[in-house]
């Protein structure tokens, strides 16, 4: 079988945060601007780049804890929210697509792929932040938690990103523990991509296939189908 037959009609859904955008400056900046009125110093992107995919709320919670300072649960609603306004206002003034995200998925769009997008990012941050990087174009549909009975690693979020429950071959592009979940779950391939926001190194989480370059995806993703039978 040919490689566009391998993809015509092929469900990949995409994680966001560390896999194809690098957002963790401007999460950091939201961050440090939340924690600042309390005196906490700022935070190193690196320090946080692999709880990134853990939240905001956690996010915050650590921040005080490197401190020791306690947070009362309402002190930390508060912060969440004013995170929320700092980093929805500017969300995209460091965040980049990976190297090589755009040429992959438009290689894969145009070999008949069917993109999606499966974020524990808060939807209309999902969308805004594609929007702004002129990505969201390139996907069938973006599903945040919102969208999904329960988010990833709840494969319920995966097979919502489908639109349905695939009948063949599926994928799940990420870069975390919970995305290899969620495409277990869903009888998915996981290929994981080794430069993101993993809290555990990307080779023990159990992926079917590993990159740490967009160029070399489509090649990944096909020797990963070929094997699999597709």
């Amino acid at each position: 079988m040919s490689a566009r037959e391998l993809l015509k009609d092929l469900p990949i859904a995409f994680d966001l945060d560390g896999t194809l955008v690098d957002t963790a400056p401007d999460l950091v900046r939201a961050l440090n601007a939340s924690i600042a009125p309390h005196g906490l110093k700022p935070v190193p992107v690196a320090d946080v780049r692999a709880m990134v995919g853990r939240g905001a709320r956690a996010l915050i919670a650590k921040a005080y804890e490197r401190e020791g300072r306690a947070l009362a649960e309402d002190v930390l609603q508060d912060r969440l929210d004013h995170f929320l306004a700092v980093y929805r206002e500017a969300i995209a003034v460091e965040s980049r697509a990976f190297e090589g995200v755009e040429t992959v998925l438009d290689s894969l769009a145009g070999a008949g792929a069917r993109l999606s997008v499966c974020t524990n990012k808060p939807q209309a941050l999902a969308e805004a932040l594609l929007d702004a990087l002129k990505l969201a174009g390139r996907f069938e549909r973006i599903v945040g938690p919102e969208g999904a009975p329960a988010k990833k690693p709840d494969p319920s979020h995966l097979l919502a990103a489908f639109g349905h429950e695939p009948a063949g071959a599926s994928v799940l592009v990420g870069d975390s523990e919970p995305d290899v979940l969620a495409a277990r779950g869903a009888g998915a391939l996981s290929i994981v991509f080794e430069g993101g926001y993993s809290e555990k190194p990307a080779r023990t989480l159990g992926a079917d296939r590993l990159f740490t370059r967009f160029d070399e995806l489509e090649t990944v993703l096909l020797d990963a189908l070929s094997h699999a039978g597709r």
